[in-house]
């Protein structure tokens, strides 16, 4: 496996340090790692001095940050510093293992979380290796502005401008105490959408439950929502409230509403309309307070002309329509949430974070991400975990290689339907990049099977087992021909060459 990284001894210069820190015991140990590496290094003590040298002509390669015990100001610090100059690394050094301090570091774009005591071997390993990354990878900045934690587990980023109205719009709607419809493609952050209208309302303050509606059988799925009284069904021992009763005052998200049955349907409207219902096996009326907000993956012209999604539901529901674009609308946000999964995934596997060299960000950038921010955040923990960037490169290229097979007449469906189209504006520069990294191998294995052969290209297809189509787009794009001693296999019982096709 080849890395991107560059070894320091190759770089001309010799690799420049800020160190940050008022502690006579770091800066001693510090000072004799850099000595030994013949690193040109600067000492300060004050935040603001470190800002203002950061911000100076030629700035260091990497900062090292040392936060005393609940240092607030230390982590004001380093947000200041990755907004000045985001391309910087930084380092924290921390005497105490506040997990609560590490998370809000990482957040705002630590590249490492010490904790001392530290070996000095340890932490000489780990400033070499940022240093190195300095100077060959972007870390994409990590902005606090732009990321708006949503709960423990779940962000909203406003980095393109698409993202920012659809902020704006999620607050003006938060004041707006109405049903909702949120509509996306799968993995594009519907649900992250829903919490943030909830948490920026009124309602904040009772919680929000989420139930996906796929997932349950109608009857199942009625009960979950509405309750049921004791002796409603077989094994209904007592009564039970539902989801919207638990949620008064709150929010319920209902995930996949075009999942519903039609009888669940009509009782939501009946809710919607009344502000109470009833009981499964029941007849008294409830009264609910509860704000509704349904998602569906799109296609909703489809949904109510089959007839899953009522026209009488669809109205209450859609008085307010949040759409929330995918990923390959707002590409500009790839760099920042790369960053920002890489920090999370790290943290959560105790690995150290790795940098996505030009050649990765240029590719994820290039690339339509069909799975939205899920596959986005799958991509990067393979990227974490395997730390193998030919392999990364070459897994982003594989659809889209099947993708542009379809588009040539080489690789022509079977049927009358015509193939989808291949954005080439969008990802040309995915597949130059898809080529240098698999195309020299592919010509040789081709050109292999050929010999093997006697250019008897279906042999040579069955061989590399793949379709006899695909390996005559293969042989015209890498322009391969028979070689000039090549001599014809004799005609067989059909009156045809060995190597030609009927």
């Amino acid at each position: 496996m080849q890395s991107s990284q560059k070894d320091l001894s190759t770089l001309t210069e010799p690799a420049r340090m800020l160190v940050v820190s008022r502690e006579p015991s770091a800066l001693s140990a510090l000072w004799a790692i850099g000595e030994a590496n013949a690193w040109e290094m600067e000492i300060t003590g004050s935040g603001l001095d470190a800002l203002e040298r950061v911000q100076a002509g030629n700035g260091p390669d990497l900062v090292l940050l040392d936060l005393a015990r609940g240092d607030a100001d230390g982590l004001h610090t380093l947000r200041w510093l990755r907004r000045v100059r985001p391309e910087v690394p930084i380092m924290l050094l921390s005497h105490s293992e506040d997990e609560q301090q590490k998370l809000e570091a990482m957040r705002l774009g630590a590249q490492d979380y010490l904790v001392e005591p530290i070996e000095a071997q340890q932490l000489e390993l780990a400033i070499r290796r940022h240093l190195a990354l300095a100077h060959d990878s972007y870390e994409p900045e990590f902005a606090s502005e732009k990321v708006e934690q949503i709960g423990e587990d779940m962000f909203f980023v406003a980095a393109s401008p698409v993202m920012g109205k659809l902020r704006a719009q999620a607050e003006l709607l938060a004041q707006v105490d109405v049903p909702l419809l949120i509509v996306g493609e799968n993995g594009s952050g519907k649900e992250t959408i829903a919490r943030l209208i909830h948490k920026l309302s009124l309602r904040s303050g009772f919680g929000l439950r989420k139930v996906n509606c796929a997932a349950l059988p109608g009857d199942l799925l009625e009960r979950e929502l509405f309750g049921h009284e004791a002796g409603a069904f077989t094994g209904a021992m007592r009564a039970r409230a539902g989801k919207f009763e638990l949620s008064d005052k709150g929010t319920v998200l209902l995930d996949d509403i075009t999942e519903t049955s039609p009888t669940m349907q009509v009782r939501l409207v009946q809710m919607l309309q009344e502000k109470q219902l009833s009981r499964l096996g029941g007849d008294r009326l409830i009264p609910v307070d509860v704000r509704i907000i349904a998602t569906t993956n799109g296609k909703l012209d489809l949904a109510l002309s089959e007839k899953r999604l009522r026209e009488d539901l669809y109205y209450r529901l859609s008085a307010f329509t949040v759409h929330v674009p995918p990923l390959r609308q707002r590409r500009d946000e790839i760099p920042l949430l790369l960053g920002h999964f890489m920090n999370r995934v790290a943290r959560h596997y105790g690995l150290p974070t790795r940098a996505f060299s030009p050649r990765v960000l240029e590719a994820c950038s290039a690339y339509s991400w069909p799975g939205n921010l899920r596959e986005l955040e799958n991509f990067v923990k393979r990227y974490l975990v395997l730390g193998d960037e030919e392999m990364a490169l070459a897994e982003l290229g594989r659809d889209l290689e099947a993708k542009s097979e379809h588009a040539h007449a080489g690789h022509a469906p079977e049927t009358e339907t015509e193939a989808e189209p291949v954005e080439e504006g969008n990802h040309a520069g995915l597949r130059s990049l898809v080529q240098s990294v698999k195309g020299e191998a592919e010509r040789n294995a081709i050109a292999v099977a050929l010999e093997q052969t006697g250019w008897n290209r279906k042999a040579a297809a069955r061989l590399l087992r793949v379709s006899y189509r695909t390996l005559l787009y293969k042989i015209q794009q890498y322009h391969m021909t028979p070689p000039d001693s090549y001599v014809p296999f004799p005609l067989n019982s059909q009156g045809l060459k060995d190597h030609e096709e009927p």
